[in-house]
């Protein structure tokens, strides 16, 4: 199923007995290999990403799609943590590779967990894949934890106080530890305040459906009790045999020594850290964003 509009296509595709929603920003068989844009959680939706469509005023298709479980895909409230795994994820985006025909020829944009997800991806050696960029993203779990309670560290006396007494109690949901929560997100996670309307519309929905966020991340940024807690990619990053653009933020949760064993171990490799950014700079300095994704791409058709 497919619905044309003004360069754009919406459609969905069949993974397995669901389906996967995406959208192509300008001509797939264009010259120039496609990007395909991977969003975080896990659980939200490409919303929030959808910025990066930009790119297709570069000439090139850039294909968005909202992972399984989130956004306008199938969700599946009902399925146990042990169901949302990394392998499922790297199947749903074979699965849409292959059925848009861009298998052969493409490049990936990983944001937060979707760069997790994408470096999975690009460790495995798929035959057509042309670049990496890693956006936003850890190279293990443990690294974000312990950077994240370096950066709960650096809060404000009250904010840190209510974290700590509703976790302690359990009471996560109580209004005053997502408030508290809030002024972590407004310092290290987009500090566009408010928040876009495409980023607000990604917290919505992911507030409507948490299913996958919780079982593999946890209530929040900061507190992953989740499935993904032990997760880590730093012992395998050599295998990424392809040019790996890494895009950060200078007040960007996903710090510099969560990035780093990206830039130690992935052979051809560059870092570019947005000063006046945290963990959205597409969002936060959108034009260098797309500047600095555009001639990377371009350098590696």
């Amino acid at each position: 199923m497919t619905m044309m509009t003004a360069g754009v296509a919406v459609g969905t595709v069949a993974f397995g007995e669901w389906d996967t929603w995406y959208r192509v920003t300008g001509d797939l068989t264009a010259a120039k290999a496609p990007l395909v844009v991977l969003h975080g959680g896990p659980g939200c939706t490409h919303d929030y990403v959808l910025s990066i469509a930009g790119a297709a005023e570069q000439g090139r298709a850039v294909v968005h799609y909202d992972q399984l479980g989130s956004g306008r895909s199938t969700h599946l409230p009902d399925r146990p943590q042990a169901f949302w795994t990394v392998d499922l994820f790297l199947a749903q985006l074979d699965g849409l590779l292959s059925s848009l025909g861009i298998a052969g020829r493409y490049h990936l944009l990983g944001q937060s967990w979707g760069g997790m997800l994408a470096a999975e991806h690009a460790v495995r050696r798929p035959a057509g894949l042309r670049s990496l960029v890693l956006s936003n993203s850890p190279a293990s779990i443990a690294l974000w934890l312990s950077e994240a309670a370096r950066l709960r560290a650096g809060m404000p006396a009250a904010v840190r106080d209510a974290l700590d007494r509703h976790e302690a109690a359990g009471t996560t949901e109580d209004p005053e530890y997502v408030a508290a929560t809030r002024s972590y997100y407004d310092r290290h996670v987009c500090r566009v305040i408010p928040n876009p309307p495409e980023v607000t519309r990604t917290f919505e929905l992911l507030a409507e459906d948490p299913t996958v966020y919780h079982a593999m991340n946890g209530p929040n940024e900061f507190l992953c009790v989740g499935s993904l807690r032990t997760w880590s990619i730093v012992d395998r990053v050599g295998s990424i045999a392809v040019p790996t653009l890494l895009l950060s933020g200078r007040h960007d949760e996903a710090t510099p020594a969560t990035v780093e064993p990206f830039a130690r171990g992935i052979p051809d490799v560059r870092w570019e850290i947005f000063e006046s950014s945290s963990h959205m700079p597409f969002v936060e300095e959108p034009e260098r964003y797309l500047s600095a994704v555009g001639a990377f791409l371009d350098a590696n058709d």
